[in-house]
Parts: C-alpha cells; sequence; structure tokens
C-alpha cells in the first residue's frame, strides 16, 4: 500500500509536469504539484525504512516530515484556490510544530507514540483542507459537497487510529491494531485519488464556469451581453402578445465617448464605462435588466412599464449621468448619454423593437445630445 501511494503521487506528478506545458500555472495549481511531490518522496522513504536502503533513524523521521509538508501544502493549495491567500501564516507555523511534535515522540517512544502523532497531525492537515473546500457551502457543487464529505469523513478515520491508540493500545473488541493499520492505510489512499482526480475535476468546473460567465457578460461593465440580454428579453417579448402591462426598452448611448479614448487611453475609458454602469444600474430595480450591446451603447429592459414611466425613468438615468463626474488618475470626467424609449407590440420583433428605439436615440442625438427621446408611432401619446 505505501509503494502503491508513492507510485500514484508520483503518476499524478507527471500528468501535472505535462499539462499545460510551457504555459504560467496558478499559484494554487503549482503548491498542489509541490505538495504531490512531497508526498511521493515521503512515501518513498517510508517504503524503503527497515529494508536496510536507508537508514530507519533517517527514513521515518525525514519521511513523516515530508509528509506532513506534502499534505499541509495541498490543504494550502485548497486555501489559495479559494483565494484565502494568508493561509501561510497558519499553515507553515502549524507545519512547523508538527514536525517538531513529531520528532519528539520518535525520540521519546519510537512505536506507540509516532503513531498517534502522525495520525492526529495527518488527520488534521486533511480536516483542513476539507474546510477550505466547504467554504461557500450554499453556492457549492454536488461535485465540491462530495468532496467535502468524503475528504472529511477520511481524514477523520486517519484521526481515528492515533486517538484509539493512545486510549487503548491493545485495540477495542474485534478492532485490532492491525486492523486499524489497515483502515488508515486506504484511507491515505482513497485520500489521494480524491484529491488528486477531485482537484483536478474542480479545476475544469471552475473553467467551465468561467467560460460560461464570459459568454454571456460583458467582460468590462460585468453586465450581460448582447447575447444574454436577448435571452432575457426573449420571454417578454412572447407575453407582449398578450393583454396586460406593457414593457419598455430604452436604448442609450454615452454622448462623444471616443474623445475620453482619445485623450486618456483605453483604461480611463473603460474605469469611466464601469463607474457610469453602476451609476445607471442604481436608478433601476431589481427586475430591469441593462445590457451591452455594441461599443458604448446599452439597452435597459424595464418589465411591467409603460412608454410614460419609462421616460421618467431614461430621466432620472440621464440626470444621475450628468450629475456624476467620475474620477480619474488623470482627471475628473463628466459625462452625458442620449435616450430612445419605446415600448414593447404585440407584433414586435427583436429587429422591429431595437430599429424603433434606435430611431428615437438617434432623434434624441440630433436634438443636440443629452436628452430623451420617446418613439412616436403607435406608443401612447404622453399627457
Amino acid at each position: 500500500m505505501v509503494l502503491a501511494l508513492a507510485l500514484g503521487n508520483l503518476s499524478l506528478c507527471a500528468a501535472l509536469f505535462f499539462f499545460d506545458y510551457g504555459a504560467k500555472k496558478p499559484l494554487a495549481l503549482s503548491t498542489w504539484t509541490l505538495a504531490r511531490q512531497c508526498q511521493a518522496a515521503a512515501w518513498l522513504l517510508l517504503y524503503f525504512r527497515g529494508s536496510g536502503v536507508v537508514p530507519d533513524p533517517i527514513s521515518i523521521p525525514a519521511g513523516y516530515a515530508v509528509l506532513f509538508a506534502g499534505v499541509a501544502l495541498e490543504a494550502g493549495a485548497l486555501w489559495e484556490a479559494a483565494e484565502r491567500t494568508r493561509w501561510r501564516r497558519i499553515m507553515l507555523p502549524a507545519l512547523g510544530l508538527a514536525v517538531v511534535l513529531f520528532l519528539a515522540c520518535y525520540f521519546i517512544d519510537e512505536m506507540g507514540l509516532r503513531v498517534v502523532a502522525a495520525s492526529l497531525i495527518l488527520g488534521g492537515f486533511y480536516l483542513s483542507g476539507a474546510a477550505a473546500l466547504a467554504l461557500d457551502w450554499k453556492g457549492a457543487s454536488m461535485l465540491r459537497r462530495f468532496l467535502v464529505i468524503a475528504t472529511a469523513l477520511l481524514a477523520l478515520l486517519v484521526a481515528a487510529r492515533g486517538i484509539l491508540v493512545l486510549s487503548m493500545p491493545q485495540g477495542w473488541g474485534w478492532i485490532s491494531n492491525a486492523l486499524l493499520q489497515s483502515l488508515s492505510s486506504g484511507a491515505f489512499y482513497l485520500l489521494m485519488l480524491a484529491g488528486g482526480f477531485g482537484y483536478l475535476l474542480l479545476s475544469r468546473e471552475r473553467l467551465q464556469q468561467e467560460l460560461a460567465r464570459v459568454a454571456v457578460q460583458d467582460s468590462v461593465t460585468e453586465v450581460p451581453n448582447r447575447r444574454a440580454f436577448f435571452n432575457a428579453l426573449a420571454p417578454w417579448l412572447a407575453l407582449a402578445r398578450r393583454p396586460g402591462l406593457p414593457t419598455a426598452l430604452i436604448m442609450l448611448d454615452f454622448d462623444q465617448f471616443k474623445r475620453i479614448n482619445d485623450s486618456y487611453g483605453h483604461p480611463v475609458g473603460d474605469a469611466v464605462l464601469r463607474a457610469i454602469v453602476e451609476v445607471c444600474k442604481k436608478q433601476l430595480r431589481d427586475s430591469d435588466q441593462i445590457g451591452r450591446m455594441v461599443g458604448v451603447e446599452f439597452a435597459v429592459l424595464l418589465p411591467r412599464t409603460d412608454i410614460a414611466e419609462a421616460v421618467l425613468v431614461a430621466e432620472r438615468i440621464r440626470a444621475a449621468i450628468e450629475a456624476s463626474a467620475v474620477k480619474t488618475e488623470r482627471a475628473m470626467i463628466n459625462m452625458t448619454a442620449s435616450f430612445g424609449v419605446t415600448t414593447i407590440r404585440a407584433d414586435d420583433s427583436t429587429v422591429s423593437l431595437f430599429k424603433r428605439a434606435d430611431q428615437a436615440l438617434q432623434a434624441a442625438k440630433q436634438g443636440g445630445r443629452n436628452q430623451v427621446a420617446r418613439a412616436a408611432a403607435a406608443d401612447a401619446a404622453l399627457p
């Protein structure tokens, strides 16, 4: 079993070496790779104990010390992946204390206290990794929850050996020390499999979630992009064919935004855009939806809102943008925006709806910018 643990960790190290070869790896993955290397070296040292290849006074203390480091770094990689970057302040001193404690137990009582110390230390480090995985439990995937439960149970099994040996050196009933050792070895093997494949699957899961997010979210403003906005709009187009409260659409375009990019650069332009979008979001209800269409042109979906109310919302957003100066490293920048407002009609398609809203937007721009224009045609007239 010890040899299987050593070879299994070596296989994981080899796979990680060739994974995304040549690319800069995240710190969490680099830490996890180092943890696997330490565990492979530790199990190899422990495999050669008693064989004469490596003297026991070297293989046992060194093997367990490196094993502690490997398991502690594995837990640290999970904390790093959870964006808790201060884990070193706790984990590294705990690792040093664990090594000192084990060496003291080893030299006091070579067999009994050594087993107790090693089991409790390793079980504690594995539980720390399970705690890192358990963060944000409510929003965690089923895979993550499974890994938390499996790791915690196996870690408790590893620690239980030390507790039972300490309290009942001769075993308890039919649970002998030999059986405890076999169960503990099996727990280590399952922890290697769960930790190895689980971490890689979690990394792939995070990558898929990030790709899914990027596919529907604008990377600069973090609001829905064109595709996501159209998906949100589709059911309201269908509901427009039924009698009931209308749904409004606002198109807005920031006036002369190009001069900001030309004068201060695109990073400043992106910062201004993010700030102004936040200003817009503060004027909307939770049920409203804002999305980026193209360039600095945005659309706002206002469910159950008639044309008069939509004009008032657009006017409120316009005034808020005009009154908000964005502070950057180089200047205080003031912005204005032009708005086109319409409501969804029963015979509307996406094309006809946006064409009508865009015509109103162009009318606002031609009228001098920094104003709200409503689509005329079949929209109900204002009082």
